[in-house]
């Protein structure tokens, strides 16, 4: 689980540090690029179709894990639109709270049998 934790804080920290120089250098206009990356139907489209696919399981899975509640809506419309950045977050905090328990972790410790 350590080296788990480890692998979350770089990736949050990696993914933090790379966005504030893109936003630096070419602001947040991050919708019209990625959606319009997609309309151009070449690789880079494709690339971010397939992400988004992933960016909506994510949500998806969070938001089942709070069993689709108040906040586990929020929780997952966080993990569609804030990607990697929201999710190592995420599951850091998760991993805490749950002691470590993997199983837990995935299913969320209320469905544990």
């Amino acid at each position: 689980m350590t080296a788990l934790r480890v692998l979350l804080v770089v990736i949050f920290l990696v993914i933090a540090g790379y966005t504030v120089v893109v936003v630096d250098r070419h602001g947040m206009n991050l919708l019209s690029v990625f959606f319009g990356d997609m309309a151009l139907l070449g690789w880079p489209g494709q690339f971010n179709l397939d992400f988004f696919c992933m960016l909506m399981l994510s949500g998806l899975w969070v938001a089942w894990r709070h069993h689709f509640s108040s906040a586990g809506i929020v929780l997952g419309l966080g993990a569609l639109f804030g990607g990697a950045f929201f999710l190592s977050a995420y599951l850091l905090v998760q991993s805490v709270r749950v002691g470590g328990d993997v199983r837990a972790l995935l299913i969320g410790p209320d469905r544990l049998v």
